[in-house]
């Protein structure tokens, strides 16, 4: 393979995939954002009508989960969006 010296060879791969997450990501941060809002008002209004002590429990501890996971999903995407800067300069210097 020949390419220019100093060049990095992975810079053709690399970009369209960082363009494609920089487009992605804010659309998938609101997306993420409403269906999480969605689903755990969903299931509030199912603790608020839960009647039984044992549905009572089921239903929090689903909507504790829920949170707990829409929550790590967030702060994990927000974190791509913060370190992609970070990544891409990181690809760059390294060829």
């Amino acid at each position: 393979m020949f390419y220019m010296l100093g060049a990095n060879p992975f810079e053709q791969m690399m970009n369209p995939i960082v363009n494609l997450l920089n487009m992605a990501i804010n659309p998938i941060l609101t997306l993420v954002g409403a269906v999480g809002t969605i689903f755990c008002i969903f299931l509030g209004i199912k603790l608020a009508k839960a009647e039984e002590p044992q549905d009572r429990e089921k239903a929090k501890g689903a909507l504790k989960n829920a949170i707990i996971g829409f929550v790590l999903i967030f702060v994990l995407m927000l974190a791509l969006k913060l370190g992609l800067p970070a990544m891409t300069a990181w690809m760059e210097s390294a060829g």
